[in-house]
């Protein structure tokens, strides 16, 4: 694999139920480094919610591949970089196939060199339908021409500050991704579950999966600093 362009533009999709105003930080962080742009994907609550079914699969991921093609008159090098945040970072694992979806074929592989997953609930032992299918059809690092870096949390639910919830939540979510309730994670994914088999792999400590977890999260600058670099390393 040929290095890639550490100015290149940027795509970002998020989290199931997250919008894209919650990203902006994300992506001026990462633009302060140099890149040459970035862009979010624009989903609605209602779009995530149709992400249910096969369609609402491919709704999201044609505004990817719009966005992508975009950013693409940007670079110098003709490629660009993805980053999915939770369900995002599966869901772009799917854009890079060229094998038909819903009608469609995205081949991203061949527009996209580096995709970066943060907190993304990779492998599960329970997983809805269409992410199982992903794993199963795409396991690991499917594309020898794609840079994977996948990014996990690692959040401190004993501390004072976590309330009885949280801690609540935690557990369930754990058990039900690894069968596990007392692992290590985000406070929703586990360390295991986002750390995609064959990957380049970062863990970031006192990290949430989203700002509802905890104060720091993927997209708090400081967080995106520390991944970023590491992603350009």
């Amino acid at each position: 694999m040929r290095p890639v362009d550490p100015h290149q533009p940027v795509v970002i999709l998020g989290g199931f139920l997250i919008t894209e105003e919650a990203y902006q930080p994300m992506a001026q962080a990462i633009r302060q480094s140099g890149v040459a742009d970035v862009v979010v994907v624009p989903v609605s609550r209602l779009d995530w919610l149709l992400t249910s079914w096969g369609f609402g699969w491919r709704r999201v991921l044609d505004r990817v591949a719009a966005a992508v093609e975009q950013q693409q008159t940007l670079s110098s090098s003709g490629t660009v970089t993805l980053v999915g945040h939770s369900s995002g970072g599966v869901m772009l694992r799917l854009y890079l196939s060229d094998e038909e979806f819903q009608g469609r074929r995205y081949s991203g592989s061949d527009r996209c060199d580096r995709l970066v997953t943060l907190g993304s609930p990779h492998q599960a032992i329970r997983a809805t339908p269409l992410r199982a299918m992903v794993d199963r059809r795409y396991p690991g690092c499917h594309h020898p021409n794609v840079d994977y870096v996948a990014v996990a949390g690692e959040l401190d639910l004993s501390a004072a500050m976590a309330s009885a919830f949280s801690r609540r939540s935690a557990a369930g979510s754990y058990r039900s991704i690894t069968g596990e309730a007392t692992v290590s994670g985000d406070g929703l994914v586990p360390v295991s579950s986002a750390l995609l088999k064959d990957a380049r792999h970062h863990v970031l400590a006192d990290t949430a999966h989203g700002g509802l977890f905890g104060s720091h999260w993927y997209g708090s600058p400081e967080r995106v600093h520390a991944w970023w670099q590491f992603v350009q390393s």
